[in-house]
Protein backbone atom coordinates (compact mmCIF):
# COMPACT_ATOMS: atom_id res chain seq x y z
CA UNK A 1 0.00 0.00 0.00
CA UNK A 2 0.91 3.89 -0.45
CA UNK A 3 0.48 5.15 3.02
CA UNK A 4 1.06 8.80 4.15
CA UNK A 5 2.22 9.48 7.76
CA UNK A 6 1.87 12.81 9.30
CA UNK A 7 4.14 13.80 11.54
CA UNK A 8 8.08 12.75 11.69
CA UNK A 9 7.95 12.18 15.50
CA UNK A 10 8.97 9.01 17.42
CA UNK A 11 5.55 7.70 17.25
CA UNK A 12 5.77 8.57 13.02
CA UNK A 13 8.93 7.32 12.66
CA UNK A 14 8.54 3.72 14.38
CA UNK A 15 5.35 3.55 12.51
CA UNK A 16 6.93 3.99 9.46
CA UNK A 17 9.77 1.76 10.48
CA UNK A 18 7.42 -1.26 10.75
CA UNK A 19 5.36 -0.23 7.78
CA UNK A 20 8.19 -0.37 5.85
CA UNK A 21 9.46 -3.62 6.72
CA UNK A 22 6.21 -5.25 5.79
CA UNK A 23 6.68 -4.39 2.34
CA UNK A 24 4.55 -0.94 2.16
CA UNK A 25 5.71 2.50 0.28
CA UNK A 26 5.61 4.73 3.14
CA UNK A 27 6.30 8.71 3.11
CA UNK A 28 6.64 11.04 6.26
CA UNK A 29 4.92 14.80 5.92
CA UNK A 30 6.59 17.08 8.88
CA UNK A 31 5.88 20.29 8.75
CA UNK A 32 8.74 21.36 10.47
CA UNK A 33 12.81 21.02 8.71
CA UNK A 34 13.72 19.01 11.42
CA UNK A 35 12.95 15.26 12.64
CA UNK A 36 12.01 14.09 16.33
CA UNK A 37 8.98 16.08 16.96
CA UNK A 38 8.68 17.28 20.93
CA UNK A 39 11.85 15.61 21.34
CA UNK A 40 13.83 17.74 18.76
CA UNK A 41 16.50 19.62 19.63
CA UNK A 42 19.00 22.44 18.70
CA UNK A 43 22.84 22.94 18.52
CA UNK A 44 25.50 26.08 18.63
CA UNK A 45 28.47 26.07 16.87
CA UNK A 46 31.09 24.53 18.97
CA UNK A 47 29.09 21.92 20.45
CA UNK A 48 29.54 18.60 20.00
CA UNK A 49 26.09 17.39 21.15
CA UNK A 50 22.78 19.04 20.74
CA UNK A 51 20.30 20.66 23.36
CA UNK A 52 16.57 19.04 23.71
CA UNK A 53 14.13 21.64 23.26
CA UNK A 54 11.95 20.20 25.75
CA UNK A 55 14.10 18.24 28.37
CA UNK A 56 13.86 14.06 27.61
CA UNK A 57 15.49 10.85 29.00
CA UNK A 58 15.12 7.82 29.26
CA UNK A 59 14.54 4.96 31.98
CA UNK A 60 16.41 2.09 31.82
CA UNK A 61 12.36 0.36 32.42
CA UNK A 62 12.05 2.12 28.27
CA UNK A 63 11.80 -1.08 26.59
CA UNK A 64 10.51 -0.23 23.85
CA UNK A 65 12.44 2.46 22.90
CA UNK A 66 15.69 0.31 23.75
CA UNK A 67 14.50 -2.30 21.54
CA UNK A 68 14.11 0.33 18.83
CA UNK A 69 17.58 1.77 19.52
CA UNK A 70 19.06 -2.48 19.24
CA UNK A 71 17.06 -2.88 15.87
CA UNK A 72 18.96 0.25 14.17
CA UNK A 73 22.28 -0.99 15.37
CA UNK A 74 22.25 1.95 17.65
CA UNK A 75 22.81 0.68 21.32
CA UNK A 76 26.56 1.40 21.96
CA UNK A 77 25.42 4.90 21.21
CA UNK A 78 22.78 4.69 24.48
CA UNK A 79 24.46 5.64 27.97
CA UNK A 80 22.86 5.70 31.57
CA UNK A 81 25.37 8.38 33.71
CA UNK A 82 24.15 8.65 37.34
CA UNK A 83 22.86 12.15 38.20
CA UNK A 84 21.80 13.85 41.55
CA UNK A 85 18.04 14.28 41.92
CA UNK A 86 16.95 16.65 44.72
CA UNK A 87 13.42 17.61 46.11
CA UNK A 88 13.34 21.48 48.07
CA UNK A 89 12.26 21.25 51.69
CA UNK A 90 11.81 23.59 53.85
CA UNK A 91 14.61 25.75 52.33
CA UNK A 92 16.99 23.36 51.33
CA UNK A 93 16.77 20.64 49.03
CA UNK A 94 17.47 17.15 50.19
CA UNK A 95 18.94 13.97 47.49
CA UNK A 96 15.35 12.06 46.20
CA UNK A 97 17.30 9.46 43.49
CA UNK A 98 16.49 6.60 45.71
CA UNK A 99 14.15 4.48 47.21
CA UNK A 100 16.34 5.06 50.75
CA UNK A 101 16.89 8.25 50.20
CA UNK A 102 13.19 8.96 49.58
CA UNK A 103 12.73 7.47 52.83
CA UNK A 104 15.28 9.22 54.66
CA UNK A 105 14.03 12.36 53.08
CA UNK A 106 13.50 15.08 56.93
CA UNK A 107 10.12 16.50 55.53
CA UNK A 108 8.36 12.74 56.57
CA UNK A 109 9.67 13.17 59.92
CA UNK A 110 9.87 9.12 61.73
CA UNK A 111 7.60 6.79 62.83
CA UNK A 112 4.22 6.17 61.02
CA UNK A 113 4.44 8.50 57.93
CA UNK A 114 7.66 6.63 56.69
CA UNK A 115 5.90 3.02 56.76
CA UNK A 116 2.87 4.31 54.76
CA UNK A 117 5.41 6.24 52.49
CA UNK A 118 7.04 3.02 52.23
CA UNK A 119 4.16 0.79 51.96
CA UNK A 120 2.05 3.01 49.56
CA UNK A 121 5.43 2.86 47.01
CA UNK A 122 6.02 -0.86 47.80
CA UNK A 123 2.08 -1.60 46.58
CA UNK A 124 2.20 0.81 43.83
CA UNK A 125 5.36 -1.04 42.20
CA UNK A 126 4.01 -4.53 42.87
CA UNK A 127 0.30 -4.22 41.60
CA UNK A 128 -0.92 -4.43 37.87
CA UNK A 129 -4.42 -3.77 38.69
CA UNK A 130 -4.61 0.03 37.54
CA UNK A 131 -7.85 0.14 36.51
CA UNK A 132 -9.16 0.04 39.67
CA UNK A 133 -6.88 2.80 40.77
CA UNK A 134 -8.08 5.14 37.59
CA UNK A 135 -11.67 5.08 39.41
CA UNK A 136 -10.36 7.43 42.12
CA UNK A 137 -8.14 11.30 41.66
CA UNK A 138 -4.78 11.10 42.98
CA UNK A 139 -5.27 13.42 45.92
CA UNK A 140 -8.64 11.16 47.33
CA UNK A 141 -6.87 8.16 47.59
CA UNK A 142 -3.43 9.24 48.49
CA UNK A 143 -4.97 11.05 51.15
CA UNK A 144 -6.47 8.11 52.52
CA UNK A 145 -3.33 5.60 51.94
CA UNK A 146 -0.15 7.59 52.78
CA UNK A 147 -1.97 10.26 55.69
CA UNK A 148 -2.35 13.97 55.31
CA UNK A 149 0.94 14.77 56.00
CA UNK A 150 2.74 12.39 53.38
CA UNK A 151 0.26 13.67 50.68
CA UNK A 152 0.79 17.12 51.22
CA UNK A 153 4.36 16.99 51.32
CA UNK A 154 5.49 14.20 48.91
CA UNK A 155 2.97 14.22 46.21
CA UNK A 156 0.44 17.05 46.25
CA UNK A 157 3.10 19.09 44.92
CA UNK A 158 3.91 16.73 41.84
CA UNK A 159 0.21 16.47 41.27
CA UNK A 160 -0.05 20.52 41.33
CA UNK A 161 3.10 20.79 39.57
CA UNK A 162 2.06 18.63 36.49
CA UNK A 163 -1.41 19.67 36.13
CA UNK A 164 -1.93 22.90 38.09
CA UNK A 165 -4.83 23.97 39.97
CA UNK A 166 -7.28 23.72 37.57
CA UNK A 167 -6.87 20.23 37.68
CA UNK A 168 -4.44 18.32 39.88
CA UNK A 169 -7.43 17.46 42.39
CA UNK A 170 -9.56 15.67 38.64
CA UNK A 171 -6.24 13.80 37.68
CA UNK A 172 -7.04 9.89 38.60
CA UNK A 173 -4.56 7.72 40.14
CA UNK A 174 -3.56 5.64 37.12
CA UNK A 175 -1.66 8.44 36.65
CA UNK A 176 0.34 7.99 39.68
CA UNK A 177 0.45 4.41 39.51
CA UNK A 178 2.17 4.50 36.23
CA UNK A 179 4.91 6.92 37.16
CA UNK A 180 5.96 4.63 40.17
CA UNK A 181 5.19 1.35 38.62
CA UNK A 182 7.42 1.64 35.24
CA UNK A 183 10.13 4.26 36.53
CA UNK A 184 13.71 3.72 37.27
CA UNK A 185 16.29 6.04 39.22
CA UNK A 186 18.15 5.18 36.38
CA UNK A 187 18.35 8.10 33.41
CA UNK A 188 19.76 7.52 30.05
CA UNK A 189 20.66 9.59 26.90
CA UNK A 190 22.07 9.11 23.41
CA UNK A 191 25.71 10.45 22.24
CA UNK A 192 25.09 13.25 20.56
CA UNK A 193 21.54 14.09 22.06
CA UNK A 194 18.54 13.39 21.23
CA UNK A 195 18.27 15.06 17.67
CA UNK A 196 21.32 13.31 16.75
CA UNK A 197 19.23 9.94 17.79
CA UNK A 198 16.32 10.81 15.51
CA UNK A 199 18.53 11.96 12.63
CA UNK A 200 20.49 8.67 12.85
CA UNK A 201 17.06 7.15 12.59
CA UNK A 202 16.07 9.02 9.73
CA UNK A 203 18.59 7.91 8.13
CA UNK A 204 18.17 4.74 8.38
CA UNK A 205 14.18 5.12 7.65
CA UNK A 206 15.76 6.90 4.30
CA UNK A 207 18.04 3.43 3.80
CA UNK A 208 15.11 1.31 3.76
CA UNK A 209 12.95 3.38 1.07
CA UNK A 210 10.93 5.95 3.35
CA UNK A 211 10.65 9.44 1.90
CA UNK A 212 10.93 11.99 4.29
CA UNK A 213 9.19 15.34 3.27
CA UNK A 214 10.38 17.97 5.85
CA UNK A 215 8.51 21.40 5.42
CA UNK A 216 5.82 19.89 4.06
CA UNK A 217 2.83 20.58 6.54
CA UNK A 218 -0.53 18.75 5.20
CA UNK A 219 -3.26 20.85 6.09
CA UNK A 220 -6.33 18.57 5.17
CA UNK A 221 -7.08 14.99 4.21
CA UNK A 222 -10.42 13.51 2.35
CA UNK A 223 -11.58 10.42 1.65
CA UNK A 224 -11.70 9.75 -2.01
CA UNK A 225 -14.68 8.04 -3.53
CA UNK A 226 -13.38 5.23 -4.75
CA UNK A 227 -11.10 4.80 -1.66
CA UNK A 228 -8.17 5.96 -0.40
CA UNK A 229 -7.41 9.53 0.91
CA UNK A 230 -6.44 12.82 -0.44
CA UNK A 231 -4.26 14.93 0.99
CA UNK A 232 -3.30 18.90 0.59
CA UNK A 233 0.18 19.37 1.29
CA UNK A 234 2.52 22.08 0.75
CA UNK A 235 3.42 20.81 -2.81
CA UNK A 236 0.12 19.92 -3.87
CA UNK A 237 -2.49 17.14 -3.79
CA UNK A 238 -1.23 13.49 -2.74
CA UNK A 239 -2.96 10.50 -2.97
CA UNK A 240 -2.28 7.67 -0.14
CA UNK A 241 -4.44 4.50 0.42
CA UNK A 242 -3.71 4.91 4.13
CA UNK A 243 -3.06 7.97 6.35
CA UNK A 244 -1.66 7.66 10.09
CA UNK A 245 -1.76 11.05 12.35
CA UNK A 246 0.67 11.13 14.87
CA UNK A 247 0.01 15.08 15.85
CA UNK A 248 -1.92 16.72 18.94
CA UNK A 249 -5.71 15.82 19.31
CA UNK A 250 -6.91 19.31 18.18
CA UNK A 251 -4.78 19.51 15.64
CA UNK A 252 -5.99 16.25 13.75
CA UNK A 253 -9.36 17.27 14.30
CA UNK A 254 -8.86 20.56 12.64
CA UNK A 255 -6.55 18.29 9.60
CA UNK A 256 -9.71 15.74 9.00
CA UNK A 257 -13.05 17.50 8.79
CA UNK A 258 -14.63 14.10 7.59
CA UNK A 259 -14.28 12.34 11.05
CA UNK A 260 -17.82 11.33 12.30
CA UNK A 261 -18.94 13.64 15.20
CA UNK A 262 -18.88 11.16 17.91
CA UNK A 263 -14.81 10.54 17.53
CA UNK A 264 -14.27 14.01 16.34
CA UNK A 265 -15.72 15.38 19.86
CA UNK A 266 -13.97 12.72 21.79
CA UNK A 267 -10.58 14.13 20.30
CA UNK A 268 -11.64 18.25 21.15
CA UNK A 269 -12.70 16.74 24.60
CA UNK A 270 -8.88 15.45 25.72
CA UNK A 271 -7.39 17.94 28.11
CA UNK A 272 -3.60 19.08 28.13
CA UNK A 273 -1.65 21.28 29.56
CA UNK A 274 1.03 23.19 27.84
CA UNK A 275 5.23 23.63 28.89
CA UNK A 276 7.03 26.87 28.63
CA UNK A 277 11.37 26.12 28.74
CA UNK A 278 13.98 28.47 29.51
CA UNK A 279 16.92 27.16 28.59
CA UNK A 280 20.33 28.60 29.59
CA UNK A 281 24.12 28.55 28.81
CA UNK A 282 26.21 29.50 31.55
CA UNK A 283 29.86 30.38 31.67
CA UNK A 284 29.97 28.93 35.56
CA UNK A 285 28.50 25.99 36.92
CA UNK A 286 25.40 26.94 38.87
CA UNK A 287 25.00 23.82 41.64
CA UNK A 288 28.31 24.30 43.89
CA UNK A 289 26.91 20.21 44.81
CA UNK A 290 26.64 18.87 41.31
CA UNK A 291 22.53 18.42 41.31
CA UNK A 292 21.26 17.46 38.26
CA UNK A 293 17.23 17.82 39.21
CA UNK A 294 15.72 20.10 40.96
CA UNK A 295 12.16 19.48 41.98
CA UNK A 296 10.35 22.54 43.63
CA UNK A 297 6.49 22.54 44.57
CA UNK A 298 4.88 25.32 43.53
CA UNK A 299 3.98 26.31 47.15
CA UNK A 300 7.59 27.46 47.37
CA UNK A 301 7.26 30.46 45.84
CA UNK A 302 9.63 29.61 42.77
CA UNK A 303 8.64 31.40 39.61
CA UNK A 304 8.86 27.43 37.64
CA UNK A 305 8.79 23.94 38.82
CA UNK A 306 11.70 22.59 37.61
CA UNK A 307 15.12 23.24 37.77
CA UNK A 308 17.94 21.25 35.51
CA UNK A 309 21.31 21.78 35.38
CA UNK A 310 21.79 19.11 32.32
CA UNK A 311 25.78 19.86 32.20
CA UNK A 312 25.49 17.86 35.74
CA UNK A 313 24.57 15.01 33.48
CA UNK A 314 26.30 14.60 30.58
CA UNK A 315 30.12 16.70 30.32
CA UNK A 316 29.87 20.34 29.58
CA UNK A 317 32.73 19.75 27.47
CA UNK A 318 30.18 18.43 25.17
CA UNK A 319 28.92 22.19 24.56
CA UNK A 320 32.57 23.85 24.17
CA UNK A 321 32.70 23.94 28.07
CA UNK A 322 29.32 26.01 28.33
CA UNK A 323 26.96 24.56 31.92
CA UNK A 324 23.55 24.26 30.16
CA UNK A 325 20.66 24.75 32.44
CA UNK A 326 16.91 24.11 31.86
CA UNK A 327 13.94 25.72 33.59
CA UNK A 328 10.81 24.88 32.99
CA UNK A 329 6.71 24.66 34.18
CA UNK A 330 3.32 22.97 32.88
CA UNK A 331 1.29 25.29 32.45
CA UNK A 332 -2.39 26.06 30.77
CA UNK A 333 -1.85 27.40 27.33
CA UNK A 334 -3.73 30.70 28.29
CA UNK A 335 -0.67 31.39 31.03
CA UNK A 336 0.95 34.31 30.99
CA UNK A 337 4.36 32.66 30.14
CA UNK A 338 2.72 31.63 26.63
CA UNK A 339 2.56 35.48 25.88
CA UNK A 340 5.56 36.89 27.76
CA UNK A 341 8.70 37.12 25.48
CA UNK A 342 12.05 35.17 26.13
CA UNK A 343 13.57 38.24 27.74
CA UNK A 344 10.28 39.06 29.64
CA UNK A 345 10.40 35.28 30.87
CA UNK A 346 14.15 35.78 31.66
CA UNK A 347 13.27 38.64 33.91
CA UNK A 348 11.10 36.76 36.11
CA UNK A 349 13.48 34.28 36.82
CA UNK A 350 16.49 35.79 37.33
CA UNK A 351 16.07 36.59 41.00
CA UNK A 352 15.26 33.05 41.73
CA UNK A 353 18.64 31.69 40.35
CA UNK A 354 20.64 32.97 43.43
CA UNK A 355 18.96 30.51 45.33
CA UNK A 356 20.57 27.73 43.64
CA UNK A 357 23.97 29.59 44.13
CA UNK A 358 24.38 33.25 45.91
CA UNK A 359 27.53 33.92 43.68
CA UNK A 360 25.27 34.07 40.49
CA UNK A 361 24.97 37.00 38.49
CA UNK A 362 23.51 38.01 35.07
CA UNK A 363 26.54 37.75 33.40
CA UNK A 364 26.98 34.28 33.88
CA UNK A 365 24.71 34.15 30.84
CA UNK A 366 25.80 33.07 27.20
CA UNK A 367 22.79 32.99 25.60
CA UNK A 368 18.98 31.74 26.36
CA UNK A 369 16.02 29.95 24.43
CA UNK A 370 12.97 29.94 24.95
CA UNK A 371 10.62 27.16 23.81
CA UNK A 372 6.97 26.79 24.16
CA UNK A 373 4.10 23.92 23.28
CA UNK A 374 0.48 23.65 23.93
CA UNK A 375 0.60 19.96 24.42
CA UNK A 376 2.86 18.98 26.60
CA UNK A 377 1.35 16.92 29.50
CA UNK A 378 -2.04 15.00 28.81
CA UNK A 379 -4.41 15.02 31.72
CA UNK A 380 -6.20 11.87 32.14
CA UNK A 381 -9.21 12.07 34.42
CA UNK A 382 -11.30 9.71 36.59
CA UNK A 383 -12.25 6.08 34.35
CA UNK A 384 -9.95 8.12 31.36
CA UNK A 385 -9.28 4.74 29.50
CA UNK A 386 -13.38 5.14 29.00
CA UNK A 387 -12.18 8.69 26.96
CA UNK A 388 -9.14 7.23 24.81
CA UNK A 389 -9.63 7.35 20.60
CA UNK A 390 -9.10 4.17 18.87
CA UNK A 391 -6.20 4.34 16.49
CA UNK A 392 -8.00 3.13 13.94
CA UNK A 393 -10.93 5.52 13.45
CA UNK A 394 -13.66 5.15 12.16
CA UNK A 395 -12.80 6.51 8.60
CA UNK A 396 -11.52 2.97 6.69
CA UNK A 397 -7.91 3.80 6.17
CA UNK A 398 -7.49 6.40 8.57
CA UNK A 399 -5.66 6.11 11.52
CA UNK A 400 -4.60 8.13 14.46
CA UNK A 401 -2.05 7.70 17.37
CA UNK A 402 -0.60 10.27 20.05
CA UNK A 403 0.56 11.03 23.35
CA UNK A 404 -2.69 11.14 24.23
CA UNK A 405 -3.58 7.38 24.07
CA UNK A 406 -0.91 6.09 25.88
CA UNK A 407 -2.47 6.27 28.88
CA UNK A 408 -2.25 4.45 31.76
CA UNK A 409 1.36 5.56 30.83
CA UNK A 410 2.80 9.06 31.31
CA UNK A 411 3.90 10.75 27.87
CA UNK A 412 7.69 10.22 26.61
CA UNK A 413 9.87 8.75 23.79
CA UNK A 414 9.48 5.09 24.90
CA UNK A 415 5.72 5.68 24.69
CA UNK A 416 5.74 7.22 21.49
CA UNK A 417 7.41 4.27 20.18
CA UNK A 418 4.96 1.65 21.37
CA UNK A 419 2.00 3.57 19.82
CA UNK A 420 3.35 4.30 16.76
CA UNK A 421 4.45 0.65 16.72
CA UNK A 422 0.57 -0.09 17.40
CA UNK A 423 -0.88 1.76 14.81
CA UNK A 424 1.56 -0.07 12.27
CA UNK A 425 0.61 -3.25 13.27
CA UNK A 426 -3.42 -2.82 12.72
CA UNK A 427 -2.72 -0.59 9.32
CA UNK A 428 -0.89 -3.88 8.13
CA UNK A 429 -3.67 -5.98 8.64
Amino acid sequence: MKIAVIGAGYAGMAAAWDLRKAGHAVTIYESADYVGGLASGFKEPGWKWSVEKFYHHWFASDKHMLGLIKELGLSDKVIFPRPYTVMYHDGKFYPLDSVMKAILFPGLGWGINKIRFGLVGLYLRLTNNWQELEKYTVDEWMRKWTGETVYKLMWEPLVIGKFGEKYYKQVNMAWMWARLHARTTRLGTFEGGFQAFADQFAEKLKAAGVEIKLTQPVTNIQERPGGGFELTSASGIVKADQVLVTLAPGAAANMVPGLPKDYLEGLLRLKSMGAVVLTLSLKHQLSREGYYWYSIPKSAGFPFLALVEHTNYVSPENFGGEHIVYIGDYLEPEHEYFQLSKEELLEKFLPSLKKFNPDFERSWINKVWMYRTAYGQPVPLVNHSQNIPAIETPVKGLYFASMSQVYPWDRGTNFAVEIGRKAAELMGK
